[in-house]
């Protein structure tokens, strides 16, 4: 990551009228590690219910792909511990596939690498690291039909337009006939999202303090981690599941010869994780140049795979 980037995102989000950081700085190695931990809580529901969907249904999700042989671009593809599900069913079903997995992460897609070797042997991969938005641009004249997976509900970062944007990036990106498969969180009982986002073992706050910790260790700030604390609110009216650091006393922290002042009870914004509901995403569809949508939902209804078609 490059550390001038970070600091002047960082000091353009702590000098705003309500102080922000971009949630994409949580994930240092750190960070990361934290987060898997946040993958197996048993109040975070999301893992379990998307690989639910890929164990069950994928092969419904492929008869709607009428293709033999086609590119699987997966964008932010991490590990591919879920995705290798997907990618095994189609070649069962004598589909012809190259997997070109993206990531922000070298060492993530080395991970990627292995596991589609041990579990699928010669199925063609070609890792692209770097920003997505970028390196996409790349398979432009790839002559195969394509389909473009975009997992985890990692569109739920998006706040407001931006997901609008993103999908009509991906629209503009794909050729007439193509797919996209979309991990969606889904609008459910404002207790069972919230408690995501505030375990009881505190392994989300501590998610959120890693990113003070993570500007004290790479930009030389002097942030109290104890004079912070975390808090997760859910808004049933617009969906969305906001992340805050609340400043537990009036202070001043320093980064890099920089002082910035939070008074007392002041929030820095961290995270949103947009919830959606399935009309909602047919709304989308249209609105992005799709001209068909198909959801495919767990057995308790809280997550979508959304299969559109360009």
């Amino acid at each position: 990551m490059d550390n001038n980037n970070f600091k002047l995102d960082v000091f353009q989000g702590l000098s705003a009228e309500q102080k922000y950081l971009s949630s994409k700085y949580f994930y240092d190695d750190k960070g990361s590690r934290i987060f898997q931990e946040i993958m197996q809580l048993e109040e975070y529901y999301l893992p379990e219910c998307e690989t639910e969907i890929l164990v069950q249904q994928s092969g419904e999700i492929l008869r709607q792909i009428p293709f033999d042989e086609l590119d699987v671009i997966e964008l932010g593809a991490g590990d591919g511990s879920k995705t290798v599900v997907f990618l095994e069913k189609a070649i069962q079903m004598g589909k012809r596939l190259t997997y070109v997995p993206m990531d922000i992460s070298g060492d993530i897609l080395e991970v990627n690498q292995q596991h589609v070797k041990e579990r699928l042997g010669d199925l063609p991969v070609v890792p692209m690291a770097g920003d997505y938005f970028v390196t996409i641009k790349e398979l432009k004249n790839r002559e195969k039909p394509r389909l473009v997976l975009f997992m985890g509900s990692n569109i739920g970062n998006f706040q407001g337009e931006k997901s609008i944007e993103f999908i009509r990036f991906i629209n503009e990106f794909l050729k007439p006939g193509d797919f996209f498969l979309m991990g969606v969180d889904l609008k459910k009982n404002p207790h069972v999202i919230r408690a995501a986002y505030n375990d009881e073992g505190g392994v989300t706050k501590r998610f959120n303090l890693n990113l003070l910790e993570r500007i004290n260790r790479e930009l030389g700030g002097d942030f109290e981690l104890e004079a912070f604390e975390h808090y997760g609110v859910y808004n049933p009216l617009d969906g969305a599941a906001l992340s805050f650091l609340v400043s537990l006393e009036d202070q001043d922290v320093h980064i890099d010869g920089q002082q910035f002042h939070f008074e007392k009870y002041e929030t820095i914004h961290t995270e949103i994780s947009q919830k959606y509901s399935l009309k909602e995403l047919d709304q989308m569809a249209v609105k992005t140049g799709f001209s068909w949508d198909r959801h495919f939902t767990d057995s308790k209804g809280y997550y979508s795979l959304s299969l559109f078609r360009k």
